[in-house]
């Protein structure tokens, strides 16, 4: 196996700049909930780094506010909204044909 180069290879990245989610002024803190909001998945979760496009330094100090607004009851530790209520009307549509016997 020979090593050889692909000259007409593009790169991966795009070329769009995005401007950072935060800018310097923004104060990273848990009861700033229009900013953490935009770093949370549907589901609840806290999303990556890769996917933010946050430093290190930004990306500790998101989570530490994330999880601090967990514990205070601001933000939900879950998102399962959907997934409840069709658990929910299951069971009760389950003990109504229960009942009918």
């Amino acid at each position: 196996m020979g090593k050889f180069k692909r000259p007409f290879l593009k790169s991966k990245r795009s070329f769009r700049r995005r401007l950072p989610p935060i800018q310097s002024g923004d104060r990273i803190d848990y009861r700033n909930m229009s900013l953490i909001s935009q770093f949370i998945s549907e589901q609840g979760k806290i999303l990556s780094r890769q996917v933010n496009r946050l430093t290190l330094k930004q990306q500790r100090l998101i989570t530490i506010a994330i999880k601090q607004a967990r514990i205070l009851s601001l933000l939900p530790f879950l998102n399962n909204d959907k997934k409840f209520e069709r658990i929910e009307s299951a069971t009760r549509a389950a003990g109504l044909r229960t009942r009918k016997k």
